[in-house]
């Protein structure tokens, strides 16, 4: 029995297609970062203020009940000592804030919807004294940790969060 020229092709054409159908398909919630970080800017000097921004979706299909999110200078951050800043407010949609030295620590307002966001800025000041100039730099990472499904369910993460060249002029 002889087979026919579609026959032959059928299968592995049928085997083609559902194979880049599959390597084309995305999660539904891929495009939505679950936090995005940003500063007011790239540069800063002595004296000036520097303000982040961090906005939490809810990925989920549950409200999230509780958020605790802190900020932290990184390792290169501590080991340059001639570096001087402090928190010195926040805002946004917070429930309550702390801002340390060189830290910070925010409770985020909840509920939060599922697919809903909810931000909170964080502002810092560099000292007038400051070290500046090269190799002078402020980043941070952030600890995020939050519940959800009625308190069932956490998940929690540390993000890079942009920093700062502390110039001189």
């Amino acid at each position: 029995m002889r087979t026919s020229f579609l026959s032959r092709i059928g299968l592995p054409a049928i085997l083609a297609l559902l194979l880049g159908l599959l390597l084309t398909a995305t999660p539904a919630n891929a495009a939505t970062p679950l936090l995005s970080v940003s500063s007011d800017k790239a540069t800063a000097t002595p004296g000036s203020a520097v303000t982040l921004t961090l906005t939490l979706t809810n990925p989920h299909d549950t409200p999230v009940q509780f958020v605790y999110e802190s900020i932290q200078p990184t390792y290169g951050t501590t080991l340059n000592t001639g570096l001087k800043y402090g928190f010195s407010s926040c805002g946004g949609n917070v429930s309550s804030c702390d801002t340390g030295a060189t830290n910070g620590l925010v409770h985020h307002s909840v509920p939060v919807a599922a697919g809903a966001t909810t931000t909170v800025t964080l502002t810092y000041t560099i000292a007038t004294d400051s070290a500046c100039g090269n190799g002078a730099r402020i980043d941070f990472y952030t600890y995020l940790y939050y519940e959800y499904a009625a308190g069932t369910a956490t998940d929690s993460g540390i993000f890079d969060v942009p920093g700062n060249e502390v110039t001189c002029s």
